[in-house]
């Protein structure tokens, strides 16, 4: 059974509420996904540490449920996020 981006989506932003969260579905099979997750809980962390809570979000299911997942994680930049 296959993964519907709303629910990869979902699981982020329970895991990090702040997060720009920008899902797609790479061959529509609902099975190899695009992530892009913008969050500031990234600030300090190194790219595996970033990826790793991403996977931690997602609860196990990269790999099962949901196959494949192409992530790029951000932290936001801060000086345009204190003038917005």
């Amino acid at each position: 059974m296959a993964m519907n981006a709303d629910e990869i989506e979902r699981l982020i932003k329970e895991a990090l509420p702040d997060a720009r969260v920008e899902i797609k579905d790479l061959r529509g099979d609902g099975d190899h996904y695009e992530a892009y997750v913008e969050s500031a809980a990234f600030f300090g962390k190194s790219r595996v540490q970033q990826h790793q809570m991403v996977y931690a979000a997602l609860q196990g299911r990269v790999g099962g449920v949901l196959h494949a997942l192409a992530l790029t994680t951000v932290v936001p930049d801060q000086q345009a996020s204190q003038q917005g």
